[in-house]
């Protein structure tokens, strides 16, 4: 019986022609991931890269929970087009905190992994609660329901904890803030050195427009003004060769 004869029997049985497929693709998976666990640098460190502070962390909770993640990715990828429209293409080490990362090619929105600091606090209270008073072709539906909810605090430390059994080091003393941190983070008044200690560039004041209350609408832009602001990327190109 020929290479071809035997190669017949397996087309002809659907059974055998499924077990065959899985074998192949389970050990080509195998051969491309296995080795990545016991490499140092799969993921590049990069200088900056830091924890999401409480109110972030909260607000990321917020972006993944309104399903924000499928209109709009976190992942710049190398090519110029995006690099011209978007800013640097993403870094692994940027997303090395992410459970689970934003990372994905489905974009009805614009790629938000450098959002931060380009647009006003206001900017973004305005979109997210009437997304066509400043976008006219945009068919993102309102948000205006989280700048009328109080951010539910009660332990956020735990939130934390959980992030650190996955890998994110988070210290004790930040878990110990937690609570604290995410109130001082969005108050104009508050003593903020502990804070900006523990968690650097991070962006402090009102971002809702209400002082008086933390809400999620506060939460969700806290994420949104850090995203893409933590390297440096002139110094990264630079150190790496890049012109």
């Amino acid at each position: 019986m020929g290479l071809m004869d035997k190669h017949a029997i397996i087309e002809k049985n659907a059974t055998l022609l499924l077990v065959g497929s899985l074998l192949v693709v389970t050990v080509g998976g195998i051969v491309e991931i296995a080795p990545l666990f016991y490499l140092d640098n799969t993921i590049e460190k990069v200088e900056g890269i830091r924890p999401y502070s409480p109110l972030e962390l909260a607000g990321r909770n917020i972006y993944v929970r309104e399903g924000c993640y499928l209109c709009h990715s976190q992942m710049i990828r190398p090519f110029r087009d995006e690099v011209e429209r978007y800013g640097h293409y993403s870094l692994a080490a940027e997303s090395m905190y992410d459970h689970p990362f934003q990372w994905g090619s489905k974009r009805t929105g614009p790629d938000l992994a450098r959002v931060g600091d380009r647009y006003s606090n206001e900017w973004h209270v305005q979109h997210l609660s009437a997304p066509r008073s400043v976008v006219p072709e945009s068919i993102m539906p309102s948000y205006a329901f989280l700048k009328a909810t109080a951010i539910d605090v009660k332990d956020f430390s735990t939130h934390l904890i959980a992030n650190r059994r996955v890998g994110v080091p988070y210290s004790d003393d930040m878990i110990a803030n937690a609570n604290a941190d995410l109130m001082a983070q969005a108050d104009p008044n508050a003593d903020t050195s502990g804070l900006e200690g523990r968690y650097p560039k991070i962006k402090l004041g009102d971002f809702d427009g209400n002082p008086q209350q933390v809400t999620e609408m506060d939460a969700l832009v806290a994420y949104l003004q850090m995203l893409g602001t933590l390297v440096d990327f002139k110094t990264y190109d630079e150190a790496a060769g890049y012109r």
